[in-house]
């Protein structure tokens, strides 16, 4: 297992971080734990060299703490850094930040969390969580022990990422980025940042919730096309680890043999370990999926609100993601919820208001037609 810097923190975590949502093998995160099964993939990648651990309140029903703290026992949480999350939902002022954390601790049977993050905030739910007193409140516990690290997670576009996370003494932040997210959410640009900054990332969805680990057949032609043969799965951790601001990649795994593939592939990566070829081979991947776009919509909304609730941008994600990744739409939960809640495109009636507002001229209408009749096709 490679072993890398924590900026400034003066620590070192395992290049691989095992990611305690997926146990189960569910992509939602909602799920009854297989304890025994679980508590031994734990321990595996423990004994393989893994150092991060990362789990939150919300996980699976809000039992993956439970399990982990299980997990932990007979030693384990002596070799080990714990990463879990607050959820401002649950939170509304100090005492229910207290009652929490405290929960939290005992679920995990410790007296302390390495890493706490404020879970998935954009600038909004920062100003909210200050709102409440939490950045007091993780000083406080900082200073008494109960939490080492002052950390946060992120969703949402890069100028709130800038803010956030200059406008507090944060000692660690996790981020969603892969080689199609770079120019998404925090991307290359707030990854670049925190390092200036001497914060270290953590990355999430380094396989896009697993959808780089199935390459559709132009891009799976171009790795084939490589001398040097590596699957899907080592690419985009290859790529990722290749970064020196990246500290940890968490992988969620629910099978042995996935562990294992882990460890292999964390046993070999390390910052500028590409290439230039490999590093044009990404990029020709990188195109290659996005060739597949099926719409150039920009979800820039100025369609939007349709005035029979159609969620056109909605729609046009789905088909461009379900088209690159070479999905199933049947499970595609942002295509249920559009379905459940009436925005589909069922519901237009070719009033032609979208594309008089559309800033890229798309044909919407008729597009909408064709996006709705691929993605609910029986």
């Amino acid at each position: 297992m490679k072993y890398r810097p924590m900026g400034k923190l003066g620590i070192s975590a395992s290049a691989f971080g095992l990611g305690c949502m997926r146990f189960n093998g569910t992509a939602s995160g909602d799920s009854v734990i297989d304890e025994q099964k679980a508590v031994s993939l734990i321990r595996r990648a423990i004994d393989g060299g893994v150092t991060y651990l990362d789990t939150a309140y919300v996980y699976l029903d809000k039992t993956s703490e439970i399990v982990l703290g299980k997990a932990l026992q007979d030693g384990y949480r002596d070799r080990v850094t714990i990463a879990t999350k607050m959820p401002l939902e649950y939170v509304h002022n100090r005492a229910e930040m207290e009652a929490l954390l405290d929960s939290e601790l005992k679920k995990l049977q410790t007296d302390h969390i390495d890493f706490y993050l404020m879970h998935g905030i954009d600038r909004a739910k920062w100003e909210s969580f200050k709102a409440i007193g939490a950045p007091a409140f993780f000083d406080d516990m900082k200073k008494e022990g109960k939490i080492r690290y002052k950390c946060f997670s992120f969703h949402g576009p890069y100028e709130d990422f800038e803010y956030i996370l200059q406008d507090y003494d944060w000692d660690m932040v996790q981020i969603q980025y892969n080689f199609m997210d770079i120019e998404n959410q925090a991307g290359e640009k707030g990854l670049k940042l925190a390092g200036k900054l001497g914060i270290p990332v953590v990355i999430m969805e380094g396989l896009l919730g697993g959808r780089l680990s199935r390459a559709p057949s132009n891009v799976q032609a171009l790795y084939d096309a490589f001398p040097v043969r590596r699957t899907p799965v080592e690419w985009a951790f290859r790529w990722l680890c290749n970064h020196p601001e990246v500290s940890v990649v968490l992988s969620g795994c629910n099978e042995a043999e996935q562990i294992d593939d882990n460890l292999r592939i964390f046993d070999t990566v390390e910052s500028g370990i590409m290439s230039e070829e490999e590093c044009r081979l990404m990029e020709n991947v990188r195109l290659a999926y996005l060739s597949r776009t099926k719409i150039g919509c920009t979800g820039c909304r100025y369609c939007m609100p349709c005035p029979n609730g159609v969620n056109i941008p909605g729609i046009f994600s789905v088909w461009n993601n379900v088209s690159l990744y070479d999905t199933d739409p049947k499970w595609n939960w942002d295509l249920k919820r559009i379905i459940e809640n009436g925005q589909g495109a069922d519901h237009c009636i070719g009033c032609g208001a979208c594309e008089a507002a559309c800033p890229q001229h798309l044909d919407i209408v008729e597009k909408l037609q064709i996006a709705w009749k691929e993605l609910t096709a029986e």
